[in-house]
């Protein structure tokens, strides 16, 4: 039996953005991606991706070897849609949700669903989710590596003319996957105590 007086805990869900083609990758993209999924599941965190082929679905394949949950968004409206028409994969996701509203409107949902955005190598696809978890003040993990996604976004970061304290880098997937982890939990303190600020009916005030 459930014990009321110990508060819940909601577990953290981390999204992994990356290119659905990989040729510009490199050789050890594969491996990287794993272990980014593995280090979100060791960590305990649910792993988000775009439910698409490619680095998230070699993150959702390393999630799923260390044990992780994975939960994948799809820009299909069903599952017959999701892998006829866009041709994509479902394994290795444990939940499906079919968005229907295509790459763009999916990207958006992805990101309103995550605590923490986590970026590899990427293409437009993923400056797009990129863009959109900034602009939604998501605490945001940039993975370098072989690739040049990281230099790409952070010169965006450099000439947008906008404070970036929510944006860490690293080369090791177990640091940036802590160092986000630690972003997403400040997240919530601060959240929760803004809430809990707020006036209530008990307070006099009358809401609705």
């Amino acid at each position: 039996m459930t014990n009321p007086n110990i508060p819940k805990t909601r577990q953290i869900k981390l999204c992994v953005s990356g290119a659905a083609e990989t040729s510009h990758c490199g050789p050890r993209a594969y491996e990287v991606a794993k272990e980014l999924g593995r280090e979100i599941a060791r960590q305990g965190a649910a792993l988000n991706t775009g439910a698409t082929t490619g680095f998230p679905l070699w993150a959702a394949i390393g999630a799923h070897e260390a044990g992780g949950q994975s939960i994948g968004f799809s820009p299909a409206a069903s599952e017959r849609e999701h892998t006829e028409a866009y041709r994509l994969p479902i394994d290795y996701m444990d939940l499906l949700v079919y968005t229907g509203f295509g790459y763009s409107g999916r990207d958006l949902i992805l990101t309103h669903s995550s605590d923490g955005i986590l970026f590899g190598c990427g293409r437009i696809g993923t400056i797009h989710e990129f863009t959109t978890a900034f602009e939604d003040n998501k605490p945001i993990g940039i993975l370098q590596g072989e690739w040049t996604m990281d230099e790409t976004l952070k010169t965006i970061l450099e000439r947008s003319n906008r404070s970036y304290n929510k944006v860490v880098f690293d080369t090791n997937p177990h640091d940036l996957v802590a160092k986000v982890m630690e972003l997403v939990k400040k997240d919530q303190i601060e959240n929760k105590m803004t809430y809990s600020a707020r006036p209530t009916e008990e307070d006099g005030v009358v809401h609705g």
